[in-house]
């Protein structure tokens, strides 16, 4: 063997081994911190996404409809004399229903958050929480066993 395959033999060699570490690190659970601080953690990863979900509410407009009539019926009633006590009671029940309806459509309306997380390993998690403000993309985080997000400083 001559020097000249001898050399590209090693550099070969080389350039192996190095591809086979950074793999190796990137697989092994390994982040780099903002401030150039290794960390080796199993359960860490980088936030990727953070997106809103909102679920809408139950749709108990029929029920808001028939209770908020009724209220606003009987407020109204206690306004007035005559024709107008009979005014406010049919105003206070159409007025009441429509608030109702509006209200029984909303009730039960949830906001949560789905978290994006390359983990050290490769791997990729979904997290579904109720509050995300702390969280942001590009972030550090811890995941436990229970699903809990504890951002690393």
């Amino acid at each position: 063997m001559n020097a000249k395959s001898l050399l590209a033999f090693s550099l070969t060699a080389m350039l192996g081994v190095a591809a086979s570490g950074t793999a190796a690190a990137q697989s092994s659970g390994v982040l780099v911190r903002n401030d150039g601080i290794y960390l080796r953690c199993d359960q860490c990863g980088t936030v990727q996404r953070v997106e809103q979900n909102i679920t809408q509410g139950g749709g108990h407009g029929t029920a808001g409809t028939i209770i908020g009539a009724i209220a606003g019926g009987v407020l109204g009633n206690q306004v007035g004399k005559g024709k107008g006590r009979k005014l406010a009671t049919v105003g206070g029940a159409v007025g009441g229903g429509f608030a109702g309806h509006a209200i029984g459509n909303n009730a039960g309306s949830n906001t949560s958050w789905t978290v994006r997380i390359k983990m050290g390993n490769g791997s990729y998690q979904n997290i579904q929480v109720k509050d995300a403000s702390g969280i942001r993309q590009g972030d550090l985080v811890q995941v436990d066993a229970n699903g809990n997000i504890t951002r690393i400083q």
